[in-house]
């Protein structure tokens, strides 16, 4: 495949993920069985992503934003207060009486941020070099936040290993971007030649990850059908809270509507596979459900959010600002 031909499927694979998730969901639902053994494939799957990640992050970026530590640590603390709030206060008010939703929605929300947070940044017109390194932050920290959060908010649902879950997350995420800023530093020649694969690569992974834990919770999803649609709902505010939430706080606070922007998508979207593999290795299928829905959401609107952003260029919006000033 030469490279404008893998730049116009990777474009078709970015442009429509939502429905590519939303298809193979489907896809998985209607055909489990010869899908399921692909649950046992997810946490591989993951760990590749997180790989490809450490191979792409740039260094200069971090030196950038570290510059302004004040962006970086709202975005670290709205990060892991709003988002958490609101998926805790949300799982106690709707999903009390069914541990396995509850425990999902929590784990939906105190993962780090979604790769895909970049890429609705980047389009947005907003700050990609913070959206990146406040990610990078979030994956780096996940191993301690993840289980002690888990720990403290879902507990009282359903038994949570703090070490098993630290373990996990470790070998999941840790290690495969840890190893993939080894190469990166070490190889950063012959990585470049493959590089433009990375994001095909990326995404086939993700549709591996959807198929798998759908296909892993199909009995789960039958039994509990009814609660889909209030399961919808629920994650919706999930998602649209926090966006909100950020992006009105961070320009409370004065900051530039780049950085505004950058905030909104790195608070609302969160990384979905992470919490759907984590709640099929260390909680049960039905737990899974709600990153599946969360993923669904989090894409679409996060999609519709950076192309409605993008048509208002940042310049304009602070043209307004110093006028109104």
């Amino acid at each position: 495949m030469n490279q404008t031909n893998l730049q116009k499927v990777i474009f078709v694979l970015q442009r429509f993920l939502p429905l590519w998730i939303i298809f193979f969901a489907v896809v998985a639902f209607l055909f489990p069985k010869p899908l399921e053994p692909l649950g046992e494939a997810t946490p591989y799957a993951l760990g590749f992503i997180f790989l490809l990640m450490g191979m792409t992050i740039p260094f200069q970026s971090f030196l950038a934003v570290f510059k302004k530590p004040k962006e970086l640590l709202l975005g670290m603390a709205l990060k892991w207060v709003l988002t958490v709030f609101i998926s805790v206060a949300l799982a106690y008010v709707f999903f009390r009486d069914n541990a396995s939703l509850a425990a999902g929605v929590i784990l939906a929300g105190t993962v780090p941020s979604g790769t895909s947070a970049n890429l609705y940044t980047l389009l947005a017109e907003g700050t990609v070099a913070l959206s990146i390194t406040l990610a990078a932050v979030d994956t780096f920290i996940a191993p301690f936040m993840t289980p002690f959060l888990m720990q403290v908010f879902a507990g009282q649902f359903i038994p949570i290993s703090f070490w098993s879950l630290f373990l996990n997350i470790v070998y999941i995420v840790f290690v495969p971007i840890i190893a993939g800023l080894l190469l990166q530093w070490k190889w950063s020649d012959k990585i470049a030649v493959v590089k433009p694969f990375f994001p095909i690569s990326s995404i086939l992974a993700l549709f591996v990850i959807v198929l798998g834990v759908t296909a892993s919770a199909y009995d789960s999803l039958i039994t509990y059908t009814s609660l889909l649609p209030l399961l919808f709902g629920v994650v919706f505010f999930q998602v649209a809270v926090p966006m909100a939430g950020g992006y009105y706080i961070a320009k409370l606070l004065k900051l530039p509507e780049a950085s505004c922007r950058a905030m909104l998508f790195h608070i609302g979207i969160c990384n979905t596979a992470l919490s759907a593999t984590l709640a099929m290795n260390h909680i049960d299928p039905m737990a899974a459900v709600p990153s599946v829905v969360n993923m669904v959401i989090n894409l679409s609107l996060g999609a519709f959010v950076a192309n409605w952003l993008g048509r208002t260029p940042v310049s304009e919006v602070e043209e307004v600002k110093h006028m109104a000033n």
